[in-house]
């Protein structure tokens, strides 16, 4: 059993693949960023030198990822980062980075508790009653067809053809009120 604490080492051969020393396998570019996506810290290393890689491969990940269209870095911000190698501000940078990311992940994390069942969000007035619109209003668009389960989940309408009119004729008295409240903010 792998041990996730550590990171995983990748090995690099002379042919320049990419060998998973966990799994005993080749790995592609692509399968090192998803498990770092998944939260894993991965090293790479050059078998013959022991030279350690990973800064170059995670830069080539992000380069390819940027190519594609993907684009996470402005490119002022690309910028940037060229001229801080040549500046005297280049020690300052890395820190700032990485105090930047860090309080990123923290904003994210909390944002997420909030959102969650014991969050502050689920704590305000009238969240149980907005949770049921949204969830009878996407019951609505999708004619019953995306089942929605776990904790606020709306129960299941009964087959009587009443109760579905009901539904509809409470999300159609909710749409128009969503739909004056949004012309009177346009005045």
């Amino acid at each position: 059993m792998a041990d996730k604490s550590q990171p995983l080492l990748i090995k690099r051969y002379a042919s320049r693949r990419l060998y998973n020393t966990e799994t005993s396998d080749y790995v592609t570019l692509e399968d090192i960023a998803s498990f770092i996506r998944d939260g894993r810290d991965v090293q790479i290393v050059d078998l013959k030198s022991g030279d350690d890689l990973t800064r170059q491969y995670l830069l080539q990940i992000i380069a390819e990822h940027e190519s594609r269209g993907e684009s996470v870095l402005p490119v002022d911000v690309l910028t940037d980062l060229v001229r801080s190698y040549t500046s005297q501000s280049m020690s300052v940078v890395p820190q700032f980075l990485a105090q930047s990311f860090e309080m990123l992940r923290e904003s994210q994390s909390k944002m997420m508790e909030n959102m969650g069942p014991m969050g502050a969000l689920s704590q305000m007035p009238g969240f149980e009653a907005m949770q049921a619109q949204q969830q009878a209003f996407l019951k609505a668009m999708t004619g019953g067809v995306m089942g929605s389960t776990g904790p606020g989940a709306a129960p299941e309408p009964s087959s009587g053809k009443a109760d579905d009119d009901e539904d509809l004729d409470e999300i159609k008295a909710e749409l128009a009120k969503l739909q004056d409240k949004l012309s009177k903010m346009g005045k």
